[in-house]
């Protein structure tokens, strides 16, 4: 949600802030904006509602910038607009600032600070722009300390990029809460809310932490405490290939990403294999979780399902008790918690709110906890006990895909490494059976012009759809019900295809579509009488079955797996489902509506 990049120093300025902006489209925003500061040291905003390539429509080129900050908005505050769009400025534009976050005093600030000021825009980033304003003048202030003073009164998360006009070759940023990292470069330097943004003009990373103030010029970098103590921070190097932020010759992201997924299983296994040939985490981990009485696991959206599947592998795996949560819920309503809990969450982006909330908490409360993200030297990452990483790549598409296969597949491996200590390894050979998932999701993969048109015959015109299964399956229903509801904008349900009958029966009607999933040899046969169930009363329906459950009349068979890796297969062709009904109604499948890649607002 919303993302920042920031530039001082010699160069094209306007093109870094666009091409960075460009790279954060898939955070998610409805408006855009960039401010540079021209030879003259006279500003010049650009903003407009709508994608990055409107706003470079009406960027002008021929200013000489040195200084810049740009924005990209996904609404919290007011509607998609030109005039809500940031940078946001002080009424008398001294002061020019973008911001990625929530202020939750904003209505206080207003009434006690900013009585007397006339706002342009609906936005809290204004009035935290216009306090800074209001303070510099009234204490006669320089533009760091008047954000330093108004830091002390702002409540909420927020990371800012601030420019003063009284000082042009310089620009200020502060953080909490809302990710925002410094680059480092030769004549110049930045900041953004993600490596992508910049990694095409170096990988040399500060991090920055909460209650941290920065002051960027073009020879060097300042961090601040709050209170005025200067911090020594080495740099690290992002790990990431510009290439791989491309998508080469596929049409969108989110196919490329589909595609990727067998490469990303075989990756996990490399990554995780040691010298003997045997998957393993680290030894202090293992034993850290083995002295717990009982795993949470924590995540969002789509994290929250394969967490699911998680929990089915540590407590059959690893035989430890294990909870699933949703983290908007638990920060606010927590479980009453006893004994000695371990904590899991799940993240791609290692940036989420809710679940970092929910961190905070649990590190309070003294409770161990590890991380598994996609994103080295994250919030979520560094902030956790322990950290294993998902080792997928740079996930662009809002809609999750490779994401999700890693984080079962790294769930698996840590059960593995579980079990192997405690004995309980189910006999599965996980080395062996992840390289057959791989081969079986590339069979799926390969069959996608089948798979196009069963989209065309089951999703073509329908307002709603339902997927169902037993078990594993209904854990795959639930995420697949999410792909295709958040990308095609088909309202769908995944249920347990037992609970049909118990009240959601009453919505089928001729027509309707209803996708089972059976791959699970113990409920094959009562998921198959559900089938029936909806289609008695006119569903259309669709069948997911793998090889050895299948029937001759099934739409798809999908080859064989171990049932407990099954869902790491079976959701490949869900994906695709979701993928074609959504090009079949002409939408964008990289960017849906209302939606963000990384949520970093609770």
């Amino acid at each position: 949600m919303c993302g920042i990049v920031g530039y001082v120093g010699k160069g094209n300025v306007q093109e870094v802030l666009l091409h960075g902006l460009e790279k954060l489209e898939y955070r998610g925003y409805d408006s855009a904006g960039i401010f540079v500061v021209d030879a003259e040291n006279q500003g010049h905003v650009f903003k407009e509602k709508g994608r990055i390539a409107d706003l470079r429509a009406i960027v002008d080129r021929q200013v000489e910038a040195h200084v810049g900050i740009g924005h990209t908005r996904w609404a919290t505050h007011g509607v998609p607009s030109a005039e809500n769009a940031h940078p946001h400025q002080s009424a008398d534009g001294r002061f020019t600032l973008v911001h990625n976050g929530v202020i939750e005093n904003f209505k206080e600030i207003k009434d006690e600070y900013l009585q007397d000021v006339t706002f342009v825009s609906q936005t809290d980033t204004e009035i935290v722009v216009q306090l800074i304003g209001k303070i510099a003048a009234e204490e006669n202030l320089d533009g760091k300390e008047a954000l330093r003073r108004a830091l002390s009164i702002v409540r909420g998360s927020y990371a800012f990029a601030l420019v003063d006009a009284q000082a042009p070759d310089v620009f200020y940023a502060a953080k909490n809460k809302s990710p925002m990292l410094i680059g480092l470069g030769d004549d110049f330097n930045v900041v953004a809310s993600d490596a992508m943004a910049t990694v095409q003009i170096t990988n040399q990373y500060v991090e920055i932490h909460d209650g941290e103030m920065i002051t960027l010029t073009a020879d060097g970098v300042t961090i601040e405490k709050l209170d005025g103590k200067t911090v020594t921070r080495n740099p690290y190097t992002a790990q990431i290939d510009a290439s791989d932020l491309e998508k080469g010759t596929y049409p969108y992201y989110m196919l490329k990403e589909i595609d990727e997924q067998p490469a990303v299983m075989r990756n996990i296994i490399q990554k995780y294999q040691n010298a003997e040939g045997r998957l393993t985490v680290p030894e202090e981990l293992t034993t850290a979780m083995l002295e717990a009485d009982r795993i949470h696991i924590v995540a969002c959206g789509t994290s929250y399902h394969s967490g699911w599947v998680g929990k089915h592998y540590l407590e059959k795996i690893a035989q430890i008790p294990t909870e699933v949560h949703v983290a908007s819920e638990f920060s606010y309503n927590p479980p009453l918690l006893k004994g000695n809990p371990f904590f899991i969450f799940l993240t791609q982006s290692g940036e989420t709110a809710d679940s970092r909330q929910v961190l905070v908490k649990v590190k309070e409360w003294g409770y161990p906890a590890l991380t598994i993200t996609n994103v080295a030297g994250s919030t979520l990452s560094r902030e956790a006990d322990y950290t294993l990483l998902l080792h997928a790549g740079p996930e662009i598409a809002v809609a999750s895909t490779k994401a999700y296969t890693a984080q079962i597949a790294v769930l698996a491996v840590l059960s593995d490494a579980l079990g192997a200590r405690t004995g309980h390894d189910m006999g599965i050979d996980m080395v062996h059976e992840l390289g057959i998932v791989a081969n079986a999701m590339e069979a799926v993969i390969d069959d996608k012009e089948r798979i196009a048109a069963l989209a065309d015959i089951y999703l073509p015109n329908t307002r709603n759809a339902f997927y169902i299964g037993r078990g594993l399956d209904y854990f795959v229903s639930m995420e697949a019900a999410l792909k295709l509801k958040e990308i095609s904008y088909i309202q769908t349900e995944g249920f347990a295809a037992g609970e049909l009958k118990h009240g959601t029966i009453a919505l089928i009607e001729e027509g309707t579509p209803v996708l089972a999933i059976i791959t699970q040899a113990d409920v094959a046969s009562h998921t198959r009488g559900n089938v029936e169930e909806v289609r008695s009363r006119g569903a259309n329906t669709c069948v997911f079955a793998m090889e050895g459950l299948a029937n001759e009349n099934d739409q798809i068979i999908l080859p064989a797996v171990h049932p407990a890796l099954a869902p790491l297969m079976t959701v490949v062709p869900t994906q695709l489902m979701a993928y074609y009904a959504t090009l079949h109604r002409g939408y964008d499948v990289d960017k849906p509506r209302n939606l963000a890649k990384s949520v970093t607002v609770e």
